[in-house]
């Protein structure tokens, strides 16, 4: 029978993309670690990994032996809590991709209940507004503002997300408020940090709008702060301005206009026949927290 400690190693080479760093997490030498992987490969009569100087990458074989690995290891975690009646006492690490700004207002906030009720579990939350590759990049999950397409991962829906089109009362009385979608034309509107076009639900259906402006960034929080302070009109989210909204901050303008309905939260995570305890369980905690109706909109 395969050790099952090779399984992991060979695992954690393929999440790392890096002997030494598997290595390094395993408390192994990457001279163990190469050695461990060439066991497992004469064992099972195939070449798992193809080897560079600068690279490590799976072979087709290599690939499928990888994803059957994740179920396996993932169920022996679940088998381990269950014998040990540690179904809710986690530990160890839940690494978590998440959206900057996201993460920062909606998850950060509520980390402290999660972590003390599962006090032997450690968060390792790394923001960032790139796609983060969940598996190259050990990560345990990740949280997504798309509109998923991408079916070699698992998704859970775990809030709608409302985007419109706003602006501040100052920006509105200075260049008065567009009376249709035409009049965007003639008004300082500003592209989203990542360059997307504005993909928007209307009377008549969908239409794309790629506005041009001024201002250029990479962040998100720069082009929040810059519609709060009057410099044009903006697509946003209501998880991300809803106060402004409520304290009369921001202002809706073409209310018939809102972004494509098919943005979602989602928690995305690999595809496995068993999920980790540790991650089913923050997935669950959050799709409580935010519900079919998320505390920004009520």
């Amino acid at each position: 029978m395969t050790n099952l400690g090779d399984l992991e190693i060979f695992a954690k080479v393929v999440s790392t993309g890096s002997m030494s760093l598997a290595g390094r997490a395993l408390g192994f030498s990457p001279a163990v670690v190469s050695k461990r992987i060439k066991r497992l490969e004469d064992r099972l009569g195939t070449r798992l990994l193809q080897r560079t100087t600068r690279q490590i990458s799976l072979t087709e074989a290599g690939q499928g032996f990888y994803d059957r690995v994740l179920g396996i290891l993932a169920g022996l975690e679940e088998a381990e809590f269950y014998i040990s009646g540690r179904s809710t006492q986690m530990h160890g690490t839940l690494k978590i991709s998440a959206p900057t700004s996201f993460g920062r207002m909606h998850i950060a906030p509520h980390l402290k209940a999660f972590m003390e009720a599962h006090p032997e579990l450690a968060i390792n939350l790394v923001l960032t507004d790139e796609f983060s590759d969940i598996v190259g990049g050990g990560f345990d999950l990740a949280i997504r503002i798309a509109e998923l397409t991408d079916s070699s991962l698992v998704a859970r829906r775990l809030a709608p997300v409302r985007r419109l089109l706003c602006a501040s009362p100052d920006y509105l009385a200075e260049h008065g408020e567009p009376g249709d979608i035409d009049d965007l034309k003639h008004h300082r509107c500003l592209p989203a940090h990542n360059g997307d076009t504005w993909r928007l639900n209307g009377p008549d259906g969908m239409i794309s709008l790629r506005p041009e402006g001024m201002l250029v960034t990479n962040s998100s929080e720069v082009i929040r702060e810059a519609v709060i302070s009057g410099l044009g009109i903006a697509l946003r989210s209501t998880w991300d301005i809803g106060e402004e909204l409520k304290a009369g901050k921001l202002v809706q303008v073409l209310p018939a206009y809102e972004g494509s309905h098919n943005v979602a939260l989602s928690a995305v995570y690999p595809s496995r026949q068993f999920l980790p305890a540790k991650v089913r369980l923050f997935i669950d905690y959050l799709a409580e927290l935010y519900g079919p109706v998320p505390y920004w909109e009520r």
